[in-house]
């Protein structure tokens, strides 16, 4: 046989030379090297029918996987902990083991149990303690509002939480419910700013008749530090015995209700004012 291309024309004697190399245990780089033939398709014509020498013969990979995995089984590792060591994937450890006596558990199910809540509970301390530093710097990067910052937060707020006016329902006033106690007190310093005086607000409370009443109205009386001649009569949720209270506890002082008198003027002050704000929002996109 012949080749035509160029250096590589005598090929019977480079392939002479290549066997030679390759019996005295050189490896096909060193082969490459020393012929200077860099064309892997001629460097492996030269050698074919010779084998590697025994030093450059990589070991079976999986061969030692799959020993290694059968090894630590036998041991009485779990597929998990199998995983973790040899770095391959859960049922790769099981083709290679599951023929293999399942390990005899080391401890009672209790005490797997208790080692696996312990360790959940941990997890649940780290994502608590997470989940209160985030809440914690976004407190602190709040800090204090200005009046404007107030005056649009409080804006927003009644918009989301208070009544409005209707086309069919024609309704100008201020009336503000909600459960949440922070929201009540950011509404009331809303309103504070506003100029609105505290002798023109009405409170009432909203909640489930087999509720803790009076302490309602108690908790509600003390928040917005108002006398009681300021609230007008609770009004009672009926009891569905058909469903089931999930407002149910101390916890539970169910919604206040703030009602501004004379409010139609406020309240078109707040309609525009949002409106403002939406314009305003469309204008940064």
């Amino acid at each position: 046989m012949t080749h035509t291309h160029g250096k590589y024309a005598d090929f019977e004697n480079l392939r002479e030379r290549a066997v030679e190399l390759r019996r005295a245990g050189r490896s096909l780089r060193q082969i490459r090297d020393e012929l200077k033939v860099y064309n892997n398709d001629i460097l492996n014509r030269l050698v074919k029918g010779e084998p590697p020498p025994a030093w450059t013969r990589r070991p079976r990979a999986k061969d030692d996987l799959r020993a290694r995995a059968r090894e630590l089984r036998l041991q009485g590792w779990t597929y998990d902990r199998i995983e973790i060591e040899l770095g391959c994937s859960k049922s790769s450890v099981s083709l290679r083991v599951r023929d293999l006596p399942k390990p005899e558990r080391k401890r009672s199910r209790a005490e797997a149990a208790a080692i696996a809540r312990r360790g959940w509970e941990a997890k649940q301390r780290v994502r608590d303690e997470e989940r209160r530093r985030t809440k914690e710097d976004a407190r602190r990067a709040v800090g204090d509002l200005t009046p404007r910052e107030l005056f649009l937060v409080g804006v927003g707020l009644y918009w989301a939480e208070g009544t409005k006016d209707k086309p069919y329902d024609r309704r100008e006033s201020v009336t503000f419910v909600n459960s949440d106690p922070d929201m009540i007190k950011v509404f009331l310093a809303w309103l504070d700013l506003m100029g609105v005086e505290r002798e023109r607000l009405r409170f009432s409370v909203m909640i489930h008749e087999n509720a803790d009443v009076a302490g309602a109205e108690r908790y509600w009386a003390d928040l917005v530090r108002a006398d009681r001649r300021a609230f007008n009569k609770t009004t009672l949720k009926r009891h569905n015995p058909k469903t089931i209270r999930k407002n149910v506890g101390e916890s539970y002082r169910g919604c206040l209700c703030v009602k501004v008198l004379k409010g139609a003027d406020l309240y078109r002050r707040i309609e525009g004012s949002w409106y403002g704000i939406v314009l305003g929002a469309d204008s940064t996109t």
